[in-house]
């Protein structure tokens, strides 16, 4: 196995030898089935604060990781060292796990026959020939612009530029052999404010697998400067229950949690309150929840799962009813279901929306709390129960009056999604969830 010299989709037919190779040494040193996952990838990555350079750092990774099984029982191992002597050790070590592991009757390869086939090409990688001058320049002028927007912007807390490309090949030994290259290029800026003594710092970001379409410096910076100047006079609220309005870029979090909630393995666990939710109403009839995996060059895009299964489009709920879990192979045993094709995830999940947008959606609020920005991990998976710190923008009269923060919103989130008034037109395209900002008709807003 010697070292990758390219990366990009010249890299597969490469790294495809090298899973060859490690799978060959498995069988050679007495595996029963193995997989195996080969990846390469270089970024670079540039910060700027105060009109300075910071940091200028690039990276260049290669590695492998192998899981083999001895009837059924598994051992992993993984190395980020090249050549036939570190295949030869890594697939030892895993051996030699495996034999000291129990026998788990659901471990193993999916069945050869479920294999993807034909794996369509989803235009994952668009190479950003951006030069190390030009990263500085882009992040300058980025907070550059955050600065010349208001004069309350006095200080800055970071604004990077990062450019990563990588190609990653799975195969096993069931017959399946697959791999993609991909890019991500990201633009991001921190910024605080001040005025009156008080000091107030937000952001604003862009993420794209081209980076030729990220928006443009001057915008980001200005968006940010503008958030962190709106948070100015900042203040708690009385303790209340009111509607509350999860913006955008906060309410894929609602979302994902929900993913986490109907994962295989949170239901052979028992550790999720959703187990034995399948059939059960949990959404407002109008809502569903579907998974769609093809989308050329969306973030979430993938032509086949960790299992080497092929990825499909699939409804997790319709008409507001939970029609399945989010399961691979493994966990699908435990539960005696067949696998979702969902190992490593989902693939850009889509939540039905209306045609307003978050204006419209305040507006139709009332009085509540708009919420921008949430802090802390408040979520029992067992119980549901939900309490995140918050802060954010107080509603009255379908207006916005002044920022809030040092408050805390608390709900159980069976209640919260029975609740969902609407969802806006506002998408976040940046996630691989597709939302726009999420209405809750009641949550209990905790304050001063």
């Amino acid at each position: 196995m010697s070292s990758v010299d390219v990366v990009g989709p010249q890299a597969v037919p490469q790294l495809q030898a090298q899973v060859e190779q490690i799978i060959a040494e498995a069988r050679k040193q007495g595996a029963s089935a193995c997989e195996v996952a080969v990846s390469v990838e270089q970024g670079l990555s540039t910060t700027v604060r105060q009109r300075e350079v910071e940091t200028v750092e690039f990276n260049r990774d290669q590695g492998f990781g192998i899981t083999l099984y001895l009837g059924q029982r598994k051992g992993s191992a993984s190395t980020s060292a090249t050549g036939d002597a570190a295949i030869r050790e890594t697939v030892a070590a895993a051996l030699a796990i495996a034999k000291h592991a129990s026998e788990d009757e659901c471990a193993g390869l999916a069945d050869a026959a479920l294999m993807a086939r034909d794996l369509p090409d989803l235009d994952l990688y668009h190479g950003w020939s951006i030069t190390p001058e030009q990263s500085i320049e882009h992040a300058l002028r980025c907070e550059g612009a955050a600065f010349d927007a208001d004069k309350r912007i006095k200080n800055a807390d970071g604004t990077s530029l990062s450019t990563h490309q990588g190609c990653r090949v799975y195969g096993n030994s069931n017959g399946f052999i697959g791999g993609y290259a991909s890019t991500r290029h990201s633009l991001s800026c921190v910024m605080i404010a001040e005025d009156k003594g008080l000091m107030q710092r937000d952001y604003w970001y862009d993420v794209n697998r081209q980076g030729e379409l990220l928006a443009s410096p001057e915008a980001i910076g200005a968006r940010a400067a503008m958030r962190a100047v709106s948070r100015l006079g900042a203040r708690p609220v009385p303790t209340c229950e009111v509607p509350v309005l999860f913006a955008a870029e906060l309410a894929t979090g609602l979302f994902s949690s929900f993913l986490g909630a109907i994962s295989g393995g949170s239901i052979y666990r028992k550790s999720s309150f959703l187990e034995g939710a399948i059939g059960q109403q949990l959404f407002p009839q109008w809502l569903s929840l579907d998974e769609r995996p093809h989308i050329p060059r969306a973030m979430g895009s993938a032509s086949f799962d960790g299992d080497g299964l092929a990825t499909y489009a699939k409804s997790f709920v319709e008409n507001g009813e939970l029609l399945s879990y989010v399961l691979s192979t493994y966990s699908g045993r435990k539960l005696g279901m067949p696998s979702t094709a969902n190992a490593g995830g989902v693939h850009n999940l889509f939540v039905t929306h209306g045609d307003e947008d978050q204006q419209a959606l305040i507006k139709r609020m009332g009085r509540g709390l708009l919420v921008t920005e949430l802090m802390g991990h408040g979520l029992n998976m067992v119980t549901g129960d939900y309490s995140r710190g918050a802060g954010g923008y107080w509603v009255e009269n379908g207006e916005i009056q002044f920022p809030v923060q040092e408050v805390t919103i608390a709900g159980n989130m069976r209640d919260m999604f029975k609740q969902i008034v609407a969802v806006g037109n506002d998408l976040e395209l940046r996630s691989s969830i597709r939302t726009g900002s999420v209405l809750i008709e009641r949550m209990t807003v905790a304050g001063s």
